[in-house]
């Protein structure tokens, strides 16, 4: 077998495209300072003519972080005039996009520690430990904004939850609920509708947090899935009156398996699913009745009670059309917003208000609105008018 002629060193090859491509960056920065101070002197380095403005100083050295590493900028010192260039903002010593990356980092759930070891890695430059909390407050005022812009459209759908929350209050632990709503609008795309702080989940909270989006644009609600919440259900009643509410089978599932002892639970889970296997409302009250019947048989008394007096709050899906069924009879689109914000605030543990709580929470909505989970097709709307 032939030798190979030639090897290949790709670590010391990927080196060297590296301080390549950052050795390019400073000197294009560096080129166009010197055109801008340049045209503000109204000479060139050295030159004398009479309509100079301003005269050249000398350089002082800058650092600054980009996507390609860390390069040194030689600023042009002038007097007579301030140079205030295009090039790099002033006192920014990160490029926007360094900035944004950290950001979306931690809001992705990466601890500071982590990305102060990735910005090693990745540009050449570690950063302080304020810094991460410096941009988070950037996230924090942009998150705050898009909390408050109006829907602006119709949402036939509507999912509504709660999420716990630890929190501090004067010294002592205790718990913040953070009210989510998201919607399917008319196009068939999920939107965050609002999120809001409750310190607990009661009517007073639901009714407000329902009644907010509402001045805002929220219109068009035909229905609104979630648990039974005592304030949820009668709050959705009384603030959308048009909107049919939906009790979210998975959690029916719950209540009813909660009454059934552990051997037994995985038989009757599956008796539970093919109530809302059933091709319609008749043949799913018809299979419900008798799932009930069984569950008596079985000396589940309790179980048999939520059966029967649950199960037509969950099949208030099949009034729509048949191909949306899958998808609104449960909460799962909401659920699954849910375990990404605790991931994220599992971090913190117990913060210290409730406006640092609701503002990371929104953060993290925002974060995963403007990623696939929003540009995604999630229904066919057009279902609705045939």
């Amino acid at each position: 077998m032939p030798e190979p002629i030639v090897t290949l060193n790709e670590d010391s090859l990927r080196s060297d495209l590296r301080e390549l491509a950052r050795k390019t960056v400073e000197d294009a920065l560096n080129g166009l300072l010197e055109a801008e101070a340049d045209d503000l002197v109204g000479a060139e380095r050295h030159g004398r003519t009479a309509e100079r403005e301003a005269y050249r100083a000398g350089h002082y050295d800058r650092g600054l972080t980009t996507s390609s590493g860390e390069v040194t900028v030689r600023m042009p010192k002038l007097k007579g005039a301030r140079l205030a260039t295009a090039a790099i903002e002033r006192h920014r010593r990160r490029e926007s996009s360094v900035e944004e990356a950290m950001i979306e980092m931690h809001l992705a759930g990466v601890s500071t520690r982590r990305i102060e070891d990735v910005s090693e890695i990745l540009w050449g430059s570690s950063v302080s430990a304020a810094t991460v909390p410096d941009l988070d407050e950037k996230a924090f005022a942009s998150a705050g904004e898009w909390r408050n812009r109006p829907p602006g459209r119709a949402h036939p759908y509507a999912c509504v939850d709660g999420i716990h929350l630890k929190r501090s209050r004067g010294g002592a632990h205790g718990n913040v609920a953070v009210m989510v709503a998201i919607g399917v609008n008319d196009d068939g795309y999920r939107e965050v509708i609002g999120a809001a702080e409750g310190f607990t989940e009661s009517s007073e909270c639901w009714r407000e947090f329902l009644s907010w989006p509402r001045p805002r644009g929220l219109h068009g609600v035909r229905t609104v899935v979630g648990d039974k919440a005592s304030g949820m259900v009668g709050s959705i009643a009384e603030v959308l009156p048009d909107a049919a509410h939906r009790r979210c089978a998975v959690h029916f599932y719950r209540n009813v398996l909660a009454r059934v002892p552990k051997p037994g639970r995985a038989a009757v889970a599956a008796m539970l699913k093919a109530v809302h296997a059933m091709e319609s409302r008749e043949a799913a009250e018809a299979k419900a009745l008798a799932v009930a019947d069984e569950l008596e048989r079985m000396r589940l008394g309790e179980a048999a009670r939520v059966v029967r007096e649950g199960s037509p709050e969950t099949l208030a899906y099949t009034a729509f059309p048949r191909e949306h069924w899958r998808r609104i009879r449960t909460n799962n689109a909401i659920e699954r917003l849910n375990r990404e914000i605790r991931r994220r605030t599992r971090v913190v543990g117990t913060f210290p208000d409730g406006r640092s709580a609701l503002m990371l929470v929104t953060a993290r909505l925002k974060y995963v609105a403007e990623s696939e989970w929003g540009s995604r097709r999630y229904l066919d709307v057009t279902l609705l008018d045939e």
